[in-house]
């Protein structure tokens, strides 16, 4: 069985007599450890499909698991608790507490889950150690994204969900986070899912799922993915 797996899975949001289908009969499959680009157009499905894995949404129908548990029937209870002990998230904006230092932005994280990393320990990952006692204004943008990517990883999940993580950020700073991002799977093993519209990011992949019009339309493996650093966009 895959590390995560999505069978059939339709989402159908509903106002009124309106109805419309933003992930339609979605089947797909990844591995523990793997980067995984999910790449496609505006409207395409992409968010929906993340927020259902992240369990941020529930699918109308189908099945969604990771590491064999069900979570497309899960009460709000159990959701809660999926979110904070399994799921990291890093989006394109940073989210950090401004009247909190760098590590205790990441602290946050670590209180709320059953085996955290350091606080420190999560800033040395991405390199911020140094920083830990400044506040969100003190840092540029690629390292305020770099404390979120640690706070993310301090709550030591099953997968890492990062949505257009490099969406805020200047050319060169863009491709300074999607190295990290490369670099934290191959050295903790985390399965790392990011979702894009930029499909010049498929390159550094292990897996890379085109989604289309709410569906997987289709999936490439890499071999030999690329270095971030030769990438261009």
């Amino acid at each position: 069985m895959a590390f995560v797996q999505f069978e059939d899975v339709s989402k159908v949001y509903r106002t009124g007599e309106v109805e419309v289908a933003a992930v339609r009969g979605m089947s797909l499959a990844i591995e523990q450890g793997e980067f995984v680009v999910v790449v496609g157009p505006s409207g395409a499905g992409k968010t929906t499909f993340l927020n259902i894995l992240g369990g941020m949404d529930s699918p109308t129908t189908g099945r969604v698991l990771l590491d064999g548990k069900d979570i497309s029937r899960a009460s709000e209870k159990e959701l809660t608790l999926y979110r904070r002990h399994d799921i990291g998230f890093v989006f394109q904006f940073y989210n950090l507490v401004p009247n909190l230092t760098a590590k205790e932005n990441v602290e946050l994280a670590a209180q709320i889950c059953e085996n955290p990393l350091d606080a420190l320990e999560a800033l040395a990952l991405v390199g911020l150690e140094h920083r830990a006692q400044n506040f969100p204004a003190q840092l540029s943008g690629g390292e305020q994204q770099r404390v979120a990517i640690a706070r993310a990883l301090a709550k030591n999940p099953k997968l890492l969900l990062c949505d257009e993580p490099t969406g805020a950020l200047d050319y060169e700073t863009g491709k300074a986070i999607l190295g990290l991002l490369q670099e934290m799977c191959a050295k903790t093993g985390k399965t790392v899912v990011m979702v894009t519209h930029n499909a010049a990011f498929c390159g550094i992949a292990d897996r890379v799922i085109h989604v289309r019009e709410g569906r997987a339309d289709a999936v490439e493996l890499n071999e030999h993915p690329l270095p971030a650093s030769v990438l261009e966009w």
